[in-house]
């Protein structure tokens, strides 16, 4: 109980810092949500992305 008391004396208490608890809240979120996302497709296609195989269709300059 003491932990909640904090968080919302701390973060809710006040509107200014309720907006901002949610606008990073929200930022933080959004970038773990895109990283995961991206992580997962990745892994889904391995192997087909360009980045998987672009070592097979690249030519090697030789000096």
């Amino acid at each position: 109980m003491a932990l909640m008391r904090r968080a919302y004396n701390l973060l809710f208490r006040r509107t200014s810092t309720f907006a901002l608890t949610i606008v990073l809240g929200a930022v933080f979120f959004e970038r773990v949500f895109d990283q995961a996302g991206d992580t997962l497709f990745d892994h889904l296609n391995e192997g087909k992305l360009w980045k998987h195989i672009k070592h097979n269709y690249e030519k090697k300059d030789e000096e």
